[in-house]
């Protein structure tokens, strides 16, 4: 069943997954279309999971689902990362890749594999103010709080 993200309560799950590139205006399209189709039919064990989705800063896909009534199951979490799977394939990207840091850099949004951004803060690119996203936030409350924060207030502080 699909709703609004918004509507969502501050406990739901929510999954990041963040693109290697800037989805051009079609692609967001695109993919939203898809994406809400599938949330639309998405169940668990028969029984529909509320959910949700954003598309942030050209390049964030969140999917959130409401697990008061329904929660998520192995089958239903494999079924959503199979759609993301499609999605990487027809628009050649780089979803599901967990090695990799976005930051913001000035007005930018920066893509570097975890061991560019090591290099970068070892010669002081990336400071301690840098923000970055923590995809590995676990709900939408975390989300909206914790999502956009300083390298000091993410797991990325340990490369520091």
């Amino acid at each position: 069943m699909l709703t609004e993200f918004n509507n969502l309560p501050e406990h739901s799950r929510v999954w990041i997954y963040q693109c290697n590139r800037s989805l051009t205006g079609e692609e967001q399209t695109s993919i939203s279309e898809k994406i809400d189709h599938f949330l639309k039919q998405w169940t668990a064990h028969g029984s529909n999971l509320e959910a949700a989705f954003e598309l942030r800063y050209n390049r964030f896909i969140i999917i959130g689902i409401n697990q008061e009534h329904t929660k998520a199951s192995g089958c239903s979490i494999d079924a959503s990362v199979r759609m993301i799977q499609n999605l990487e394939q027809e628009y050649q990207v780089d979803l599901l890749d967990k090695m990799n840091v976005s930051f913001k850099q000035g007005p930018h949004l920066v893509y570097k594999s975890l061991l560019e951004f090591k290099q970068m803060i070892k010669d002081g690119a990336v400071s301690k103010k840098t923000i970055v996203f923590n995809n590995l936030v676990q709900n939408k409350g975390e989300y909206l709080t914790h999502w956009e924060v300083p390298v000091t207030e993410s797991w990325h502080a340990r490369l520091m």
